[in-house]
This record gives structure tokens, C-alpha cells and sequence, in this order.
């Protein structure tokens, strides 16, 4: 995971919040950490396959180095 610019993360002081910022904010947090719990499980599960294959390329094989895929993310 990369590192994240102190300047830039948010800290909100939750007793000095609306209640409906609260829930929105908890409703955020829930949901980007279930983004990131199926990603990690996503991952585990290409780690755990024997051979990967897209597009009808075999891309990974169990006994040989990943090569051909190269992981996009899109910084928000």
C-alpha cells in the first residue's frame, strides 16, 4: 500500500459533527473498507490459482514468474 501525504488526510472530530455527517461519514468508511477487503480477497485469489490466463493468454503459471500484466490504479 502506498504512503499518503500527511498534509492531505482529513481528521474530523466526531463529537463536533452533525449527526448526519457521522452516519455519512460511517457509511463512507464502511464502504471503502468493503472495497478493500474484496480487492485483498481478489488478489488472494490470482495468488492461489495455478495458471492465470486472459484473453486466452496464459499470463501466470505456478512454476515460472508473472510476466504480461501490469496492475492500473487510479489515484482519487
Amino acid at each position: 500500500m502506498g504512503s499518503r501525504d500527511k498534509k492531505k488526510s482529513k481528521k474530523s472530530d466526531l463529537l463536533k459533527m452533525s449527526k448526519q455527517e457521522r452516519i455519512q461519514l460511517i457509511r463512507e468508511v464502511r464502504e471503502k473498507l468493503r472495497q478493500k477487503i474484496i480487492e485483498a480477497k481478489l488478489w488472494q485469489s490470482l495468488l492461489d490459482t495455478e495458471n492465470l490466463t486472459i484473453n486466452g493468454n496464459i499470463v501466470c503459471k505456478s512454476d515460472e514468474p508473472l510476466n504480461g500484466l501490469t496492475l492500473y490504479r487510479a489515484i482519487r
